[in-house]
């Protein structure tokens, strides 16, 4: 490879090799002790801790590529500024971030969804419904002596034996819904109710991407090789090229594993165990701090 560079003889497949000799090596020292202590104090389990993996080096792939794209366009100065003393305030700012948001929005509520009904379009929770049909109401006359209305739900009707029961089976099990569209038991359109979940898994990814691209502008000698060769490809794209092929091959990286089995790892320790999960995510969150606060202080 080393051969291939000093003759300018560069490929995207030999990008993509520079790539994956970073991320088994320099990309995995440097990256698990950020995103092993995300998954760890998360403790959400291995799926979660797999995608907020992906999220991660999504980061990475699109910075490589911005900055190798800034290198071909403007010249290797501006790159290797971003990637030098403001990569390291970057890298800082992401990590004490990620530690404020694992106290601001732990696991345990941050994937708690709750469900709000809305007819129509608007988000807001309905009335009870009225159970009983008009039929069904008490008029102040005995059921049994008016012929024109229905037994009374429940008990024995005026000529013996169980009363039917009038109530629609969503009506029967309050934690149903109605059924949308169509007739009501009793007759009439029934409403129609919209689920709206109340989730906020796509926010707690941010920490994630934002660590990957900070951690992206890593000062190391596979990064500067990348934005020398960009530089040299004298244009935005053919830089963005080398950065993409770049980033794919940094992709290749043991967290892809070992940041799953954080997770899992994590949530099997607090499973029954609250103040352990406490304990779990408090350190977790101090770590991150700690390694962002490191990282501030190489730039003083």
């Amino acid at each position: 490879m080393l051969e291939e560079l000093a003759a300018g003889q560069v490929t995207l497949a030999t990008v993509w090799l520079l790539g994956v000799s970073m991320g088994l090596t320099a990309c995995t020292v440097t990256c698990l002790p950020f995103m092993g202590t995300w998954a760890l104090g998360r403790a959400s389990g291995q799926r979660e801790a797999f995608l907020h993996t992906g999220v991660f080096l999504a980061g990475r792939v699109t910075t490589y590529t911005i900055l190798a794209a800034l290198a071909g366009a403007v010249g290797l100065g501006l790159a290797q500024a971003l990637g030098g003393t403001w990569g390291n305030a970057v890298i800082g700012g992401a990590s004490i971030l990620a530690g404020l948001w694992l106290l601001a929005r732990p696991a345990g509520k941050a994937c708690a969804t709750a469900p709000r009904y809305a007819a129509g379009t608007a988000d807001a929770v309905p009335p009870a419904p009225t159970l009983l049909p008009p039929h069904a109401r008490p008029t102040g006359i005995s059921f049994g002596h008016n012929p024109g209305s229905l037994p009374p739900t429940g008990g024995a009707s005026a000529w013996g034996g169980p009363a039917p029961t009038l109530l629609p089976p969503h009506a029967r099990n309050p934690g149903s819904l109605p059924p949308t569209g169509g007739t009501s038991a009793w007759g009439g359109p029934t409403p129609t109710f919209r689920v709206v979940q109340v989730h906020r898994r796509k926010l707690d990814s941010l920490p994630p991407l934002f660590l990957g691209a900070a951690l992206s502008l890593t000062p190391c000698m596979p990064l500067a090789s990348l934005l020398a060769l960009a530089a040299n490809a004298g244009s935005a794209t053919g830089g963005a090229a080398y950065g993409l092929a770049f980033g794919l091959g940094a992709a290749m990286t043991p967290i892809l594993v070992l940041v799953p089995l954080a997770g899992r790892l994590g949530r099997e320790l607090r499973a029954g165990r609250q103040w352990l999960a406490r304990w779990l995510l408090w350190s977790a969150a101090a770590v991150l701090i700690v390694l962002g606060v490191r990282r501030l202080l190489l730039v003083l």
